[in-house]
């Protein structure tokens, strides 16, 4: 079985940021010569999450008003994870909402997709380097 490792850097440029990173991931497939396997995908960063979707505009605005409803950045004074002298406690929730990793197969060495689907960096309290990673197993 082989196994292959890499890292993306991603800087967005504002606080909230949804990243399509799915070419960088197939690239990482063709890296890999893995032709049957699993591509696991994840952000490395506990403020940042790595999810799949659709690559549709609408959405993108969708899930930044729903988020920004359910876990508000302003006050920061609600989170008690700001006392810390953070302002971030609603970025580590809303990670929590999109989760951190997906995983997709491998067929006959393409990312096995349903239609539409796309993986997303989705970043919560940007501004500083991040990582994603990719780690792919199989034959």
């Amino acid at each position: 079985m082989k196994s292959y490792r890499k890292e993306l850097w991603l800087k967005t440029a504002n606080r909230r940021d949804y990243v399509n990173i799915t070419s960088e991931i197939e690239d990482a497939v063709q890296e890999s010569g893995v032709r049957e396997g699993l591509a696991l995908v994840n952000a490395m960063h506990i403020t940042a999450s790595v999810y799949i979707n659709d690559a549709e505009p609408g959405l993108l605005a969708d899930y930044d008003d729903w988020l920004e409803r359910l876990a508000p950045h302003e006050p920061t004074s609600q989170y008690r994870h700001n006392a810390t002298g953070e302002d971030n406690g609603d970025a580590h929730l809303k990670r929590q909402v999109m989760g951190r990793e997906v995983v997709v197969a491998i067929s006959d060495g393409k990312l096995d997709f349903g239609p539409w689907e796309q993986i997303y960096y989705a970043e919560f309290d940007g501004g500083r380097k991040k990582r994603v990673l990719v780690k792919i197993i199989g034959e």
